[in-house]
């Protein structure tokens, strides 16, 4: 009989994919933890373990339901390393007539497995992974012939086209987006939930990459690994969500507070990233779970949650198989400094900066506002070279694959493609930070103080960004604003503004 060999990748544990839905003898299924994963980046501990712990508890699923699977593990004898000589060595010794793979959701991956598919003699064929609302292409298709492509439009055909909070050919609540009503700082004695945690003894699979050379960056409570590993495990996570945090998950989804890493959060995205979840079940829960309680969860609550799926989520995959491989060189800027030390350890006296960077290493996750508005504002106004900037963010979270992490980082965040994702470079002083924070108040700087002993340096930091690009950003209209604010400046404030930030640029290690 011909044997069919099928490759699973390690974001791909999708239990509901039609491959699965029936045991067939002569399919093999092979899942393989191999150096060229865990070496493209240095991730962070928990992120390899959750990756191998996962795919481990993926595969056992699949041999307890018939189907006959092939697992590699690191450091098993005969592991060549590489998913193509890998493969290479299965499809002899199984005797295999036909190769089959889901299209990967990175590019450097689709590139190796279509030239590996290229070399075989046998037959094959590359799936859909069945996961996304949209195709690889749709966002490039819906904006063809646009010069902008604004992601809120995107979000609202795909409102439409799949039926979302909708009311005929309107939207539910008579508006498409509530994101004025989602921008509350906490309340100075707010306590918020504690978040939910797994308890996995993830010992076997830690002890293994403990005996390699791989470079990993955080911490790990090996014996209480905290993120969902499997199927029940992820929807037990949504339960929580849906009972516990939606209620007040659009409200302060931006607000940020020291000791508290979870908030509102869901906190889904590495289960929805491996493909433990999907986007529309987690959606569709999460509709249900207003309507049924609609007392309880405001609409603005939900639709925040929805656009954060249905909107960027899709959005962001779908600019970045458009604009696949040149997307990962853009610098718009040209900036080329180095990230300071300080990123890998969190030893900075900025309180913003120790808590978002903290909490990174301790628990692989900082939701979008640290993301974006700390530890990314932060590099874009000091002028780290963008790779860095990417590096970093590909390798500390446990959620990031480069699909995702690239647009956000060099779009949203560092502006390096010059407007594609964004309208305009998310920048700001201590203001903003105070205004969403409770970083400030015991914070060794002083946020109100510009230049001089303690000056913030995101105050000085922010006007000299402004100045360095001016001929670059002074036609934006959506920042003509703070030129006009900083054009009419006297001289001398100008001028000691700058000279703080430069002492700080130069100084930046012992920030």
């Amino acid at each position: 009989m011909a044997k069919t060999l099928r490759l699973i990748l390690g974001d791909q544990l999708n239990s509901k994919h039609s491959w699965f839905q029936t045991v067939d003898v002569n399919v093999v299924y092979v899942l393989m933890e191999i150096r060229s994963e865990t070496d493209y980046a240095t991730h962070h501990i928990q992120k390899v373990v959750g990756f191998f712990a996962s795919m481990r508890a993926f595969a056992a699923t699949l041999s307890s339901q018939g189907h006959q699977v092939v697992y590699l593990k690191l450091s098993d004898e005969g592991n060549l390393q590489s998913f193509d000589k890998n493969l290479r060595v299965i499809i002899n010794q199984y005797n295999i007539s036909h190769f089959e793979y889901q299209f990967p959701d990175e590019y450097r991956l689709d590139q190796l497995l279509k030239q590996f598919s290229a070399t075989l003699a046998i037959s094959n064929a590359a799936v859909d992974s069945e996961h996304f609302y949209t195709t690889r292409n749709e966002l490039a298709n819906f904006f063809h012939g646009k010069k902008t492509f604004l992601m809120e439009s995107f979000y609202r055909a795909m409102r439409k086209k799949h039926h979302v909070l909708m009311d005929g050919d309107l939207p539910l609540q008579g508006q498409w987006n509530f994101d004025q009503d989602n921008r509350k700082k906490l309340p100075k004695n707010h306590k918020p939930i504690a978040p939910l945690v797994f308890d996995n003894d993830v010992r076997e699979v830690y002890d293994e990459i403990s005996k390699t050379d791989i470079k990993t960056i955080g911490t790990l409570n090996a014996q209480q690994f905290v993120w969902p590993i499997n199927r029940s495990q992820s929807l037990a996570l949504l339960d929580f969500f849906l009972a516990e945090c939606l209620p007040l998950f659009g409200s302060y989804q931006d607000a940020m507070t020291p000791n508290e890493w979870s908030l509102y959060h869901s906190r889904l995205s590495f289960a929805m990233n491996l493909k433990m979840i999907a986007p529309q079940e987690v959606i569709d829960a999460a509709v249900q779970q207003w309507e049924k309680q609609p007392d309880k969860i405001g609409f603005h609550q939900l639709e925040g949650f929805v656009r954060q799926i249905i909107g960027w989520r899709e959005y962001m995959r779908g600019i970045y198989w458009m604009k696949m491989p040149e997307y990962e060189t853009l610098n718009f800027f040209g900036h080329s400094e180095t990230l300071p030390d300080w990123y890998w350890t969190g030893n900075t006296k900025m309180n913003c900066l120790k808590d978002a960077i903290g909490q990174s290493l301790q628990f692989a996750y900082a939701h979008h506002i640290q993301r974006l508005m700390v530890t990314g504002n932060f590099a874009l106004l000091a002028g780290i070279d963008p790779d860095e900037v990417d590096a970093w963010y590909l390798g500390i979270y446990i959620d990031a694959i480069q699909w995702v992490e690239i647009t956000n980082t060099r779009g949203m965040s560092q502006f390096a493609d010059g407007g594609i994702v964004g309208t305009k470079p998310y920048v700001s002083s201590a203001a903003y930070i105070d205004k969403m924070s409770h970083y400030c108040g015991s914070c060794f700087y002083k946020k109100n103080i510009k230049t001089g002993d303690k000056a913030c340096p995101f105050n000085s930091l922010y006007w000299n960004f402004y100045d360095r690009h001016e001929a670059k950003l002074s036609q934006n209209p959506r920042i003509g604003m703070m030129y006009n604010v900083w054009r009419r400046m006297k001289a001398e404030d100008k001028a000691a503004l700058l000279e703080q930030a430069d002492f700080y640029l130069k100084n930046i290690n012992t920030l």
